[in-house]
């Protein structure tokens, strides 16, 4: 029988998932964050160091156009020019990569020139840790997060694991109906609008859904999730 491994991994608002199964933990994460900077909302992404090449390909784009050091990292940016076929216009967003030396911070602007997305960084504070990549906004520069950031996992025989806060938002999203006791908390089991299921696992500080994956024996699941411990861990 396998022993139980424990991963760590850092939100990009600087929370730290403490993940511990006898399942398969080594798969990457991403986190998700919403950040508005001086009245745009913008949607970030972390990730390995090879998200943003990875982007960047299923775009089309090939290569960069501009590259530069920046807050201890690599900073490519390119534009993609797209039509968008409901507005009949052409869009110009450009996509902005910063690259570490394990993880990657990936997003995507419209109407914004390199100067101003560096002007928009220089106000979040990039930083790289052996968890993660994260952000803090200064909020006299107009920057701040719209809701704590996620992490997201895919756990082979589960499914796919996304985590945050816990938030009073989340407390009113919870069934009417009786969860499942379980190692890391209450286990619900609810139905996607396609009519597939998906889980809530929800504890004081942290929420997290489960969706299986095509691998995944759906039955299974509660006592795969009794197996599992998720804490914050700091």
């Amino acid at each position: 029988m396998a022993s139980a491994a424990t991963v760590d991994h850092r939100a990009l608002d600087g929370t730290a998932y403490r993940l511990g199964s006898k399942l398969d933990l080594k798969l990457p994460f991403t986190s998700v964050a919403e950040v508005t900077s001086n009245g745009k909302l913008v949607e970030f992404t972390a990730g390995t160091a090879k998200l943003g090449d990875d982007i960047a390909a299923s775009l089309g784009i090939t290569e960069f156009e501009s590259e530069l050091s920046f807050q201890g990292g690599k900073l490519r940016t390119a534009v993609k020019r797209e039509y968008d076929a409901q507005s009949k216009t052409l869009e110009k967003p450009m996509l902005v990569v910063w690259q570490g030396k394990r993880y990657s911070l990936v997003t995507r602007v419209y109407g914004m020139a390199v100067r101003d997305v560096l002007g928009m960084l220089r106000t979040l504070h990039i930083a790289e840790h052996d968890e993660g990549i994260t952000l803090h906004p200064e909020s006299a520069a107009g920057s701040r997060f719209t809701r704590p950031a996620n992490v997201i996992k895919e756990v082979p025989g589960l499914g796919l694991v996304e985590m945050s806060k816990v938030t009073a938002a989340h407390t009113a999203q919870l069934p009417p109906w009786k969860g499942v006791s379980v190692k890391s908390g209450e286990l619900y089991r609810d139905t996607l609008s396609d009519g597939k299921p998906f889980f809530i696992l929800s504890n004081p500080k942290v929420w997290a859904t489960v969706v299986p994956l095509a691998d995944t024996d759906v039955k299974r699941v509660p006592d795969l999730v009794e197996q599992l411990t998720l804490r914050i861990a700091d």
